[in-house]
């Protein structure tokens, strides 16, 4: 018996590459489908080698500066390929991928036009999961290369491709946290000692710019001077395009009033000078028939020879108008991954609110077709606010789940309810199928009152458990620490568990340290020994609770506001002062004696500043124990200038009692 032949890499190679080079000349699969039957070895060996012959013949061509056409010819094949199931599903992808690294950008628009027209190939089960990742960095890679000003059309295309590959809900596609385009910065001449702005022209017509007399247009002439233009106009009108280009700056104090002040200049010129609607039709005609299409810039040009022509051109005011509302509907608009300050004040919200109906008011003054324009553009961002909120709830799925189809159900036999059977016996007893059963449940019909009966509250109380842990703290009854309950790990455990149920320290915060669990219950015991009251006020449960802390206020209550200033702070109090302390906590720090490296932890734990001032008063509690009172926060108040707090502080004492 001969043994079948086995695979050579080399033969198989060189077989694929002649069988490629038959295929595209016949413009038929078959030569490389009975290469791949005829060639030994596995499926897999085989896919492998023929991915390998395609990106070989692909090289070659684009070595002799083939034609678009003959590379395009290959990738198909390539496609026909996977889905006859001879080669790998990636391995389209990857001939792109080569094609458009290596070929100049006017040839990589034909090659992109061919994978535009194939998106719904991209998009079916074969190849979807196989080469999103290809597409996607393919792109990138080709956005990198493109200029956004130069190739604004190529980029466009590929956005739109990337948008119509990737469903919506594809994260990777989605501006997620609202970021802005920082990078597009508008330049212009901010020197004005440079400006040739306000002086005469017959400066420029001395340079030899003989204008002979009719030369200019009809139309030119009368708007050449229609507004006053000066430097400061001009720098105040291209200074706004930063506030469009990064819209936070407007929550700051200094930079809002520059823009308040720049754009009620700059709209104050749109609203006096208004264009002219038989002009501006007499313009578009010309347009149409001179077969002029509409020309779109990627950047503004700033130059100041132009300003003049610009504020004269209602395209260019549809478009700085409307940057204003976009800007607005930001600056408005409830965005997840704003930050907690970015907080409109209400004169600025009105204002807002002003301005944007007198914005829409111009854009509808503004020819041709001002009103259309203006109610389209309304349209336009009342949509975008349904995006705004479909990325704050975390952009949910737009496909709906078909409802399960609903078939005719067999009728279920019903199992008798307890009421059916529970209760029957004599004396209304339940009955449990067994007596000694009987009798338990029937102690107590009724489960939630069998629950809440006194005999089955299990947890101790504070003191009780901790009687013993306290008086072994106690320094004056000399026990050495390998006999103290708080190294039993036991009782460790089960010490934990009731701090967590009964304690408020167990959940502060604190800076403190610890290295073993016994070095923590020391500390709680020593602040419980400070903290817990003698017998007679024993922590109970229930309602007798809820009326010991109502006795408890109103003995406390009755107390003077000296004794009151003397108690130590309880957590309400450090948590409503907190709120009213704030960003000052900094202040008081150094009086509370906090170390340098505590004041740092507080500021890496939490940005927000009333958290900040609740940490610093907590820690400050876990420090003093019994002397933080109200009476030594006002003195380190008054220590840190802070009079007004210490007032309040005081009042507040005062007005408890």
């Amino acid at each position: 018996n001969m043994s079948p032949p086995l695979f050579s890499l080399p033969e198989a190679r060189l077989r694929f590459t002649t069988s490629t080079r038959e295929a595209l000349i016949n413009k038929s699969i078959k030569p490389l489908l009975n290469a791949f039957n005829q060639v030994p070895g596995s499926e897999n060996e085989k896919k492998c080698t023929l991915d390998q012959a395609f990106r070989v013949v692909v090289e070659e061509e684009i070595i002799n500066k083939a034609p678009c056409e003959n590379l395009l010819a290959i990738i198909s094949l390539a496609i026909n390929g996977v889905t006859e199931g001879i080669c790998t599903a990636s391995t389209p992808f990857v001939l792109l991928g080569d094609v458009l690294d290596c070929l100049p950008l006017d040839q990589c628009d034909k090659i992109f036009t061919f994978v535009e027209k194939n998106v719904a190939t991209w998009k079916s089960n074969t190849f979807y999961s196989a080469g999103k990742n290809y597409l996607l960095r393919m792109c990138n890679d080709l956005l990198r290369r493109l200029s956004k000003s130069q190739n604004t059309v190529f980029c466009g295309r590929i956005q739109l491709f990337l948008a119509r590959l990737f469903p919506l809900s594809e994260k990777s596609g989605l501006n997620l946290q609202s970021q802005f385009n920082l990078e597009n910065v508008t330049v212009f001449n901010t020197n004005e000692h440079e400006s040739t702005l306000g002086q005469k022209h017959t400066e420029e017509r001395e340079e030899g710019m003989d204008v002979e007399e009719g030369e200019m247009g009809d139309d030119e002439a009368p708007t050449s001077c229609s507004i006053p233009i000066d430097y400061n106009l001009y720098r105040k009108f291209w200074s706004l395009q930063d506030y469009f280009r990064n819209p936070v700056q407007c929550y700051e104090k200094v930079s809002w009033k520059t823009f308040l002040k720049y754009s009620e200049e700059v709209l104050a010129v749109f609203k006096s000078y208004k264009l002219d609607d038989t002009q501006a039709s007499r313009k578009k005609l010309e347009e149409l028939k001179t077969g002029g299409e509409h020309v779109y810039f990627a950047k503004f040009l700033t130059s100041e020879k132009l300003m003049d022509l610009q504020l004269s051109d209602s395209n260019f005011r549809r478009h700085i108008l409307l940057q204003y509302l976009i800007l607005f509907q930001y600056l408005k608009g409830q965005v997840k991954f704003k930050s907690s300050n970015y907080v409109l004040t209400d004169e600025q919200s009105l204002w807002i609110e002003d301005t944007t109906k007198a914005v829409y008011q111009l854009l509808s003054e503004n020819p041709p077709d001002g009103e259309r324009f203006s109610k389209m553009v309304e349209h336009i961002l009342n949509t975008e606010e349904n995006w705004n909120s479909w990325k704050n709830e975390g952009c949910p799925s737009f496909v709906k789940e078909r409802p399960p189809d609903s078939k005719p159900m067999r009728p279920v036999r019903k199992r008798p309810a307890p009421e059916d059977f529970l209760g029957k016996g004599s004396n209304k007893k339940i009955l449990m199928g067994n007596e000694e059963l009987t009798r338990l449940w029937n102690l107590c019909p009724d489960n939630m009152e069998a629950c809440k009966s006194e005999s089955r509250e299990y947890m101790p109380t504070l003191e009780e458990f901790f009687e013993e842990a306290i008086e072994q703290a106690d320094p004056e009854n000399m026990v050495e620490n390998k006999y103290k309950a708080v190294n039993n790990s036991n009782y460790g455990w089960r010490a934990l568990r009731l701090l967590a149920r009964r304690s408020p320290h167990f959940f502060q915060p604190t800076n403190q340290q610890f290295k073993s669990l016994p070095e923590y219950l020391e500390n709680m015991v020593i602040k419980l020994a400070k903290e817990l009251p003698p017998p007679s006020e024993e922590i109970k449960t229930g309602e007798d609770e809820d009326e010991e802390d109502n006795d408890a206020l109103l003995k406390e209550n009755n107390e003077s506001p000296e004794v009151q200033r003397d108690k130590a702070m309880t957590g309400e109090q450090i948590e409503s002062f907190a709120n009213r302390l704030g960003e000052q906590w900094k202040a008081l720090a150094p009086y509370l004696e906090m170390k340098e490296s505590d004041i740092r932890q507080i500021e890496l734990d939490s940005e927000d500043v009333k958290m900040r001032a609740k940490q610093l008063l907590v820690a400050w509690q876990d420090q003093e124990g019994a002397h933080a009172t109200p009476e030594n926060l006002i003195t380190a108040l008054t220590k840190a200038g802070l009079g007004d707090l210490a007032e309040s502080l005081t009042n507040d004492t005062e007005g408890s009692s």
